[in-house]
């Protein structure tokens, strides 16, 4: 066990770069305070107003808008499936659940290496963190 794990630190620390994961949008915000609540409620559009604009504003519409421009050039049914699904996703959340199915797509009609490319292109759109280590920091 003990041994796994120091294996697993040195190919780490041999390979130059730590890998940096690409977490999921949170579902809900972290616990604001009372104020901080009570002012964006006041703030917040009226109804009829939110009802004009998508959820998400322009932020989701340009994540949607980058998931798109990653299968353009794909001309196949799959392809037009899952465009169809980037249009009607809700939420950040949703988008990066189809990342998959983007890097699957462009690996199969273009490479492997390409699909990458773009993955990493979608992949500023979300939150990233870098992985965790007992043992401290790993050299970089």
């Amino acid at each position: 066990m003990l041994n796994d794990l120091l294996f697993q630190v040195r190919r780490l620390r041999a390979s130059g770069s730590a890998r940096v994961e690409v977490c999921p949008p949170a579902v809900l915000s972290p616990v604001d305070p009372v104020w901080s609540r009570l002012m964006r409620w006041v703030s917040a559009p009226a109804p009829w107003q939110a009802a004009l604009t998508p959820p998400g504003g322009r932020r989701l519409q340009r994540t949607k808008d980058d998931f798109v421009a990653s299968l353009k050039d794909i001309g196949t049914p799959q392809a037009s499936t899952l465009i169809d699904r980037v249009h009607v996703a809700r939420s950040p959340r949703e988008l990066w659940h189809l990342r998959s199915a983007v890097f699957q797509l462009v690996s199969l009609h273009h490479s492997q290496s390409e699909a990458q490319r773009r993955l990493e292109r979608l992949n500023h759109h979300f939150p990233t963190r870098s992985p965790r280590s007992g043992f401290g920091a790993l050299d970089a």
